[in-house]
């Protein structure tokens, strides 16, 4: 670490970037100082306080701003966004995915095959049918697998996909509140969301479904 940063609350301040260097990954701050020395295989960027690192076995694990490994390397993968809502998406060896806090605690076992990071208290996830549904930080299914495709919950709605491939947002009880009709759709910002026709058109509807533009 470079000596010009005078402590662990000075350095929790400073935004650092996953750096390459002959072959390996540490991390930099906005000037371009190493903070970090490259040693890891592979860097992803912080997130929440820590970011996830590759040794030299493949294994993945967490650091800190100081550069110390506060969570062991130990999963086959880990995903790119990190941390979320103090949980963080890992992998074991039988390529199933969970969720670890902060101190490395597995809190949602190995079990799914796909999963995204939580968003607004829930986390998308994939069974071994390959169907999308939704789980709380407990682990508990609250939104059964069953959706083709979803997305992740913004201003209490998830877009989610039918057998058809048509497009709908439904809330956090799992009910369809805007109907599967559109060919795609984005998620809700600032109370509205873009959708596309079966011609190809785009519009912008409100959280009713109503076509506002």
């Amino acid at each position: 670490m470079n000596s010009s940063y005078d402590g662990p609350e000075r350095l929790e301040r400073v935004e650092l970037y996953p750096i390459h260097r002959d072959g390996k990954y540490g991390f930099a701050d906005k000037a371009g100082v190493v903070v970090i020395l490259c040693q890891w295989e592979w860097a992803e960027p912080f997130s929440e306080g820590l970011a996830g690192v590759k040794d030299e076995d493949g294994k993945c694990g967490f650091i800190d701003k100081t550069g110390e490994v506060v969570i062991p390397c130990q999963w086959k993968g880990i995903s790119f966004w990190g941390f979320r809502e103090g949980l963080a998406m890992v992998q074991d060896e039988r390529d199933k995915w969970g969720f670890i806090d902060k101190t490395g605690e597995v809190v949602i076992p190995c079990q799914w095959e796909l999963a995204w990071p939580f968003s607004e208290g829930l986390a998308r996830v994939m069974d071994e049918y390959w169907r999308w549904g939704f789980i709380d930080k407990t682990g508990e299914v609250v939104i059964p697998c069953q959706w083709k495709w979803i997305g992740s919950f913004s201003e209490g709605l998830a877009m989610v996909q039918d057998e058809d491939d048509k497009c709908g947002f439904i809330d956090k009880t799992g009910k369809v509140v805007i109907p599967c009709q559109w060919r795609d759709a984005w998620d809700f910002r600032e109370g509205l969301a873009k959708v596309q026709d079966v011609e190809g058109y785009w519009h912008k509807i409100d959280k009713t479904g109503q076509v506002i533009i």
